[in-house]
């Protein structure tokens, strides 16, 4: 009996090759496909699997394939070299994304990857033959899609109002590719809503750096998820049978309530993993107090129940960095935690850096205050005003994590298994919209008319809306 192929995209990827790894320890189960741009040839990160399987290198574009590995070297958003990555594959799993900050950056490019890859991995897969009956696609979408979710309203669920934070280009291309999966006509389907992926590894954590980074509001909730836990559920996705309840539903992947905590305590633990203290490395007026995303997740024990992946906590985050950590900084580290004025001398240096780079950067929150920014300082700090009334650190922080929250009420019955017509109606009305379909049999993926409250009418399925 023939081994099933996996296509999996964005294996370079902090997830991707996670799951890119977990997939090649069951390769005696499967036979993997995988999408790489040229330019990790540079890196060499797959040559030891291409020589396992016997394949060849290549310098380019190309296909290299051998014993259960197959490496197309294009680009998703070239048609055609997505359509030979999907080439007799029963499961495709989507890793790939153009993220944030780099989307800021170059929103065309996280329209094409975003967006226009995900189009062109639907097309290819229902070109398969029979591919929209059998071949089930796994997407990855993104917390940011539902916007800044401030204490109070800071516990999440699908279902919940996508409301991506202003200036948030990234999220709404997350949207739009999410969309085209929900009203695709594949039989089998899901989407994961991915947290903030936590690297296990120092140089890759190193590297998260930028000044995106203050644009997170010091008591912004977050449930985080590592990248072996991200890619271990990604793989298990592969190994879920067709006839399970698990297709055609969106979830919210998040690392449980041992990855929880607020963006002030995490960003505490990172510089304590050098020794080093948050407050006297930088100021508390640096930090937006609002419009980003992170959220605890009510709903992401129902996602473990089918992935299993929830394994790490922040404590195993910390020791899995510290692990990596290069000796010569674990050194420094031992010194500062040892000797205060070295700790000292760091911190200052470290201090006059940062300060440079958050008064100078064009994505720094210091720098559209500096620069006059109006419309950047009202998104992030409400008003000028707001900002210059952010206190010093010392002055009281709510930064921690709130028992109490308000649950979003979602305008239907959601206990009932089955909607009326008017209950569909009144859902729509619900959401400032109308439902204009006059014949309704409750079936959640027929797609029906709709007006929104600007008046655009369109034609969506109701699980999507």
């Amino acid at each position: 009996m023939s081994r099933p192929t996996i296509a999996l995209f964005g294996a370079s990827g902090t997830m991707g090759f996670q799951a890119f790894q977990e997939l090649w320890r069951r390769r005696e189960r499967f036979n993997l496909t995988i999408l790489a741009l040229p330019e990790d040839q540079h890196s060499g990160i797959f040559d030891p699997y291409l020589r396992c399987a016997g394949a060849p290198r290549l310098r380019g574009r190309g296909v290299a394939q051998g014993n259960g590995l197959k490496i197309v070297w294009g680009d998703a958003t070239r048609y055609e070299d997505v359509a030979e990555t999907i080439r007799g594959a029963e499961r495709v799993l989507n890793a790939m994304a153009y993220i944030s900050p780099m989307a800021d950056y170059n929103p065309e490019q996280a329209q094409r990857v975003n967006v226009e890859a995900v189009a062109h991995i639907l097309r290819a897969i229902q070109n398969e033959p029979g591919g929209a009956e059998r071949i089930a696609y796994i997407h990855t979408g993104s917390v940011a899609q539902t916007g800044n979710r401030p204490p109070g309203i800071h516990m999440g669920r699908i279902g919940d109002p996508l409301k991506p934070a202003v200036f948030d280009y990234y999220a709404l291309t997350k949207i739009e590719g999410e969309r085209l999966v929900l009203e695709s006509p594949l039989r089998y389907w899901v989407s994961l809503r991915m947290t903030f992926i936590l690297p296990t590894r120092f140089k890759e954590l190193l590297g998260l750096f930028d000044p995106i980074l203050y644009h997170l509001p010091l008591d912004a909730c977050m449930e985080n998820i590592t990248d072996r836990d991200a890619g271990f559920g990604l793989a298990n996705c592969a190994e879920i049978p067709l006839q399970s309840d698990f297709w055609r539903r969106v979830y919210n992947m998040g690392g449980g309530v041992a990855m929880r905590t607020t963006a002030y305590q995490f960003l505490s633990m990172v510089y304590d993993l050098f020794g080093l203290r948050l407050e006297a490395c930088t100021e508390r007026n640096w930090f937006a107090t609002r419009n980003f995303h992170m959220q605890y997740f009510e709903d992401s024990p129902l996602l473990n129940e089918y992935l299993h992946h929830q394994r790490d906590s922040l404590n195993d985050f910390q020791e899995a960095i510290r692990e990596s950590m290069p000796r010569p900084l674990q050194t420094v580290r031992r010194l500062a935690l040892r000797w205060p004025f070295i700790r000292q001398v760091i911190e200052r240096v470290l201090y006059r850096w940062q300060r440079r780079i958050v008064e100078r950067h064009p994505n720094s929150p210091l720098y559209w205050v500096k620069s006059g920014n109006l419309w950047r300082i009202r998104a992030f700090y409400k008003s000028l005003e707001d900002f210059h009334a952010i206190p010093k650190w010392g002055e009281p922080l709510n930064a921690t994590p709130l028992a109490s929250y308000r649950r979003l009420d979602h305008g239907y019955p959601e206990t009932q298994p089955h909607l009326s017509l008017t209950e569909l109606q009144q859902a729509a009305a619900f959401r400032g919209g109308e439902c204009l379909t006059e014949r309704w049999e409750g079936d959640w993926y027929q797609p029906l008319a709709w007006r929104c409250a600007f008046g655009h009418e369109f034609s969506a399925r109701p699980y999507t809306v």
